[in-house]
């Protein structure tokens, strides 16, 4: 099995480093800037083709323009330490003029791409609504060669994308409308895209369990929140699915872990927790309304992540 898009791969849905906030600051948890490389040579070495920054296991709506920018701008500084890492910013927001400014400041950073949620305040926008706020940010933020992939993920956001949405958008701009990122958990839908759209529009499941499910039904991979912890896994099943190598036992590994983590939501302080005991990274906070997990918890979760891993 072959996959064409460029943008094709393995994507951890990367988390926040974030400084736990002391007595003295009087802000909200400050940016960990200088983990910033250790994390990129991280998910490089671990097979991942590159990052979603400020997706939901990065916390992206808990994030003021600036932040992002800070963050943004951080990670561009080092990634000539891990070449041809792919970089993806979460630039949708409610507000269509502050989307257009995160997506055009991504692609000005020489960004790969733009991952945009739906205006998710607007729960009863219609698909002529949405068509025309997402033509408004294409036109107005992303270059005639960029790409933007929608994230659909209704469940969260409470809004999402159509099939005909879908196709007039892909009709519209087919080269900058590049795919979806797709986190609606229903492999009904990941058989319809596939039929729909075959290798035309870059689908990227967000359940890991289903990257096969997806793939076989024409996806370009996957951008999920465990990959922070489990892309070798998700590699070594992106891999032999497009060499066309035996699968099942790589399978079956992914769904055990991603069960596993699925009973210890939300992902953001799982993952942190995680990467600190297993990969010894700092122990990064999480913002408000997001709460650490408790001691106890993190404890059995950590002993049976090791005996799964």
């Amino acid at each position: 099995m072959t996959t064409q898009h460029p943008l094709a791969g393995v994507y951890a849905a990367a988390v926040t480093p974030l400084h736990h906030m002391s007595n003295e600051d009087k802000d909200a948890s400050l940016l960990d800037l200088d983990s910033v490389p250790a994390l990129l040579n991280f998910f490089a070495s671990r097979g991942c083709h590159g990052i979603v920054l400020f997706g939901t296991t990065g916390e992206g709506p808990s994030f003021s323009p600036t932040e992002r920018e800070i963050l943004m701008r951080a990670v561009c500084q080092y990634r000539q330490l891990v070449p041809g890492f792919r970089l993806i910013a979460g630039t949708g927001t409610p507000s269509l003029s502050e989307s257009i400014d995160l997506t055009k400041l991504a692609f000005d950073l020489g960004y790969d791409a733009a991952l945009v949620v739906p205006p998710y305040y607007f729960r009863k926008a219609t698909d002529d609504g949405l068509f025309n706020w997402f033509s408004e940010l294409i036109n107005k933020a992303v270059p005639s060669t960029g790409y933007i992939l929608g994230y659909h993920f209704p469940n969260v956001a409470g809004i999402g994308f159509s099939v005909e949405l879908l196709s007039r958008l892909k009709d519209a701009f087919p080269t900058q409308f590049a795919g979806l990122k797709d986190s609606s958990h229903d492999p009904d839908l990941a058989r319809t895209l596939g039929e729909t759209f075959g290798s035309d529009l870059a689908v990227f499941t967000g359940t890991d369990s289903y990257l096969q499910l997806a793939m076989e039904n024409h996806a370009a991979g996957c951008i999920t929140a465990p990959a922070n912890v489990i892309s070798p896994q998700l590699r070594e099943v992106w891999d032999a699915i497009r060499e066309s190598r035996d699968i099942t036992e790589s399978v079956a590994r992914v769904k055990t872990l991603r069960n596993l983590l699925d009973q210890y939501q939300p992902f953001p302080p799982t993952l942190k927790a995680l990467l600190h005991h297993l990969h010894e990274f700092p122990r990064w906070a999480v913002r408000p309304p997001l709460i650490e997990i408790s001691p106890e918890l993190e404890e059995r979760l950590v002993e049976e992540f090791k005996g799964i891993d």
